[in-house]
């Protein structure tokens, strides 16, 4: 019975959703189970075969949560079926059948709809709060192996992603045993702990706060330091996540001397590039944040003449996402009253790092490649030159014995 359901199921979407994509209507993709595996079996084992590396659908242990696809094969939802049928259809029957459904009547389409709706309900699938609920079972489940933790980690990494299903992260109990595993010996479960830990945080006050709670800013810190260097990765975009926006994680960030950290890396020429990308976007993103709080108290951090030139420095690295980011940092810098001109005049030489990136963007330009990205970085080092030009215009000499009585003078 299970293969003659399947089989109108998958026929059925096939025609439904190419009707959907001709007449240019879209799906609201309101559940995290889009894209998402069953930990607990398959619909059809022999129909469904697991993506192959280089596929569309293969999710690698290290790729980035927006490439994520049907982890081994299996579905979830009606979403995932549709994505699956479109994908294993022939374009031409396809649209010859999306156009005969386009001559069903309304009423038709919609009993067709509803049909299929029914199949789904019969098949039993598993709302996400049941299916976080699995992978946080077999995280706890001590005798679970290595591939079930780590496929646990995987799927709650997609399913945290919609706002209120991280809201239900804690109140499922998953929390904690998240944050429990960053103790576990395997750098890989660890990395997808802080990952999901990251994922579930950002832009939510309500989890940072109860990550805080919990005390994991402080073992994230220390993984940052790892000589797993995609465990550091994604820990440090886990702290990121945690404190952005949140003034009291960034006083327990401070207190835990993750200024310290970040000047570790961006001071060390040989930390990986990624590294450096998180860590000076961090940086850009903490000055902004006391930016928009001008009543609280600036760090000496921000003040610091090694640190700023730490972040100077990265302006004469080759990649241009890096340079880009170094100079939104140095723009936020240059903005707060704290730090001082001279400083990066004399000890940081901004101005001559100003001047060399300049000449090395307009190399770029006359690459047809990076003309446009390279034209968008020359307006933002223009505009951070001119602030800086603008911070030194208000440094005046000390006037001497001698010129006491004439004006001040601008540098």
């Amino acid at each position: 019975m299970e293969h003659v359901v399947l089989s109108f199921l998958l026929a059925s979407a096939v025609i439904l959703t190419a009707a959907t994509v001709i007449s240019g209507e879209r799906v609201n993709e309101t559940s995290a189970t889009a894209e998402l595996v069953w930990s607990k079996g398959k619909l059809e084992s022999d129909l469904l075969s697991k993506p192959e590396p280089g596929n569309s659908d293969y999710l690698s242990a290290g790729a980035d949560v927006d490439d994520h696809d049907d982890l081994d094969g299996g579905f979830s939802s009606l979403d995932g079926v549709l994505r699956w049928a479109i994908g294993h259809s022939d374009p031409a029957k396809l649209k010859e059948s999306a156009e005969d459904v386009q001559r069903l009547s309304a009423s038709e389409l919609q009993k067709r709809q509803l049909e299929i709706k029914e199949l789904i309900e019969k098949m039993n699938m598993p709302s996400d709060a049941q299916l976080m609920q699995i992978a946080i079972d077999d995280l706890n489940n001590s005798s679970s192996s290595l591939e079930d933790r780590q496929r646990a980690l995987q799927e709650l990494l997609i399913l945290v992603e919609p706002l209120d299903n991280a809201n239900d992260l804690n109140k499922l109990g998953g929390l904690a045993i998240v944050i429990q595993e960053l103790n576990h010996p395997d750098p890989d479960i660890r990395r997808l702990s802080a990952w999901v830990l990251g994922k579930a945080c950002q832009n939510n006050p309500v989890v940072q706060k109860q990550i805080l709670e919990l005390g994991a800013l402080t073992k994230l810190i220390k993984m940052v330091k790892s000589t797993s260097i995609e465990e550091a990765i994604k820990a440090l975009y886990a702290v990121s996540a945690l404190i952005r926006n949140n003034l009291s994680s960034q006083e327990l960030f401070y207190a835990e001397a993750g200024d310290t950290m970040l000047q570790e890396i961006l001071s060390n020429s040989s930390s990986d590039i990624r590294l450096h990308r998180k860590a000076v976007f961090l940086v850009a993103d903490l000055v902004e944040c006391q930016l928009e709080n001008l009543a609280r108290a600036e760090s000496p951090f921000f003040r610091n003449r090694f640190f700023l030139k730490s972040v100077v420095d990265l302006t004469a690295s080759t990649d241009l996402d890096l340079q880009e980011k170094a100079l939104v940092a140095i723009k936020n810098l240059l903005q707060l009253k704290t730090t001082e001109a001279l400083i990066f005049k004399d000890f940081c030489d901004l101005n001559g790092s100003l001047v060399r990136m300049r000449q090395q963007l307009l190399d770029l330009m006359a690459s047809e490649d990076h003309r446009d990205y390279a034209v968008d970085l020359e307006n933002l080092r223009r505009e951070v030159e001119l602030i800086f030009h603008e911070k030194l215009g208000k440094v005046m000499k000390v006037p001497t014995r001698r010129d006491i009585s004439a004006p001040m003078q601008f540098l």
